[in-house]
């Protein structure tokens, strides 16, 4: 039997659930605060540039600048799901809410690049209280038979929430300084703020059990060492003894927060949920999609600047069909789960993701607009069919006083497979290039061969400098083995999404167990 969901959504018996327009616009302001977020995590990659100019950042700077967002908001997600669970939703929400909203302010008036790396830190925190509260809370107040058409829609602001956070941060830098990207934050904040007060809910866990403070100690500790390796990896190198230390200790972290998690009476996530198929194939699945989509921005983005000379703006435009095919896909996941099981339906997605994938492979320098819009609309198609079930199979299999958890372990996933996306399709795009490179020897001078290996960015630079026909073969090798590295990042990009397929082959369940999963969650 299921327990009491909410304080302010009481069961059947004790009173009615929130009505069915007050559920929807609920589901709005969860939207905008997750909308917020999420386009924060890649957003401010386009204002770098001009970061460096105003503030005299240097490259590692910049570095932590974008990733010390990331790597305080996947190491916390996991405690404060839990926290929400224990003391309340709707309070941690908003606390997370003002941490965000007070940060991305004072942003807005910094000059030093120290000071804008600890405010990134606060807004972090503030985006792992904000990002499984949203979550939990659309599960909490929609009704079973509603639920999984709420998360495909969750899942779709999630999923489109980065490349739109591109779109809007080129459009801003267009007429505005990088300034302006904060202060749209921080209004989003305050807007989000007054509309969680006013239609919010509350909710949390009726039985109140402690919080397992060892454990949130370990999986802070874990994620955060895992992540900073993952991030730090490709640029000091992965032999670094920095980089080895906070992988192994982090690796050691995780292995005891597991240990202890199995022994402890009221543990803060219990390893032995990853023995239900539904939610250990929903995990997997959000990692590796997540892996391949923020790989994919990371690289794409370079190649539509760099190679066809779109400025950032033109250049979230030139990806804005994908977000379109998620919007359109996305709401016949559901009834595609109910119809064919989510095996089926999750395998299927990810194969259309890797052919998608497989599609922008063929890119080269003078490759036309025509396979990115037809490489991305079918990754964006793959990934509208996989995200939402996935969500949907990890909330289903928890308990409803769980749902804080079953919400952070969701976003977890996510943001650790965008970090793993970065390092990983970085790593192999970098490799690629150089190998490239390394191959068109004959057409750049000895002399010049460090620099061009290093980046595009200083091989053109290089290129100017020597000029005439030996400037021009430089630029020409430097562009064509950009695209060798576009073309390998791609194809392990394929790999991955694969090697997700054939997990969710093993794990998943069928049709007749995704059904009955639907149905123990229905009322009465």
């Amino acid at each position: 039997m299921e327990k009491t969901q909410q304080e302010g959504t009481a069961p059947p018996t004790a009173g009615a659930p929130p009505g069915l327009m007050r559920r929807r616009v609920v589901l709005a302001v969860m939207c905008v605060a997750l909308m917020m977020i999420v386009s924060m995590v890649v957003g401010l990659t386009v204002a770098l540039p001009d970061i460096a100019g105003d503030t005299g950042a240097s490259q590692s700077q910049l570095l932590w600048i974008m990733n010390s967002y990331g790597l305080v908001f996947a190491g916390f997600l996991l405690p404060a799901g839990a926290l929400g669970d224990r003391y309340g939703r709707k309070g941690l929400l908003l606390a997370g809410v003002c941490l965000f909203g007070a940060a991305s302010a004072a942003a807005m008036w910094v000059d030093d690049p120290g000071v804008l790396i600890l405010l990134r830190v606060v807004a972090g925190l503030g985006s792992a209280m904000i990002m499984p509260m949203t979550l939990s809370i659309v599960t909490t107040i929609f009704p079973p038979e509603e639920r999984a058409q709420a998360v495909a829609v969750w899942s779709a602001v999630a999923a489109g929430g980065a490349l739109m956070g591109l779109l809007i941060s080129g459009a801003l830098l267009e007429a505005f300084s990088w300034r302006s990207i904060f202060g749209l934050s921080a209004a989003l904040a305050l807007l989000s703020l007054l509309l969680v007060l006013v239609i919010v809910p509350t909710s949390k866990d009726p039985d109140e059990v402690p919080v397992d403070m060892l454990g949130a100690l370990l999986s802070v500790v874990g994620l955060c060492a895992v992540v900073y390796a993952i991030i730090e990896g490709p640029e000091r190198g992965w032999s670094d003894a920095v980089v080895m230390l906070a992988a192994i200790g982090g690796v050691a972290a995780l292995v005891g927060f597991v240990l202890w998690e199995l022994r402890v009476g009221h543990p803060l996530l219990d390893p032995r949920f990853f023995r239900i198929g539904a939610f250990a194939s929903g995990s997997i699945v959000i990692v590796m999609a997540s892996v391949a989509t923020f790989g994919l921005f990371f690289v794409m983005l370079q190649y539509l600047q760099w190679l066809k000379g779109y400025s950032p703006l033109v250049a979230g435009l030139s990806l804005m069909p994908m977000t379109v095919a998620v919007a359109v896909v996305s709401p016949f996941a559901p009834m595609l789960v109910r119809r064919a099981g989510l095996r089926v339906v999750l395998t299927a997605a990810m194969v259309i993701m890797a052919a998608g994938m497989g599609v922008l492979t063929t890119l080269d320098k003078n490759s036309s607009y025509i396979p990115v819009l037809v490489g991305t609309v079918v990754v964006g198609a793959g990934i509208s069919l996989c995200l939402a079930p996935a969500t949907d199979a990890i909330v289903a299999s928890l308990p409803a006083a769980k749902q804080g958890v079953a919400s952070a372990v969701n976003d977890v996933t996510r943001e650790v497979g965008g970090a793993l996306g970065v390092a990983i399709l970085g790593s192999a795009f970098n490799s690629g290039y150089r190998a490239g490179v390394g191959d068109r020897g004959d057409a750049i001078p000895a002399s010049a061969m460090g620099t061009v290996r290093s980046s595009l960015d200083a091989a053109l630079a290089a290129a100017e400098r020597i000029g005439g026909t030996t400037g021009a073969r430089v630029a020409d090798a430097a562009r064509t083995a950009f695209a060798d590295g576009l073309d390998r990042a791609m194809l392990v990009a394929a790999l991955v999404v694969a090697v997700g397929a054939a997990a969710v082959l093993l794990l998943a369940p069928g049709r007749a167990e995704s059904v009955r999963l639907q149905e123990e969650k229905r009322p009465g």
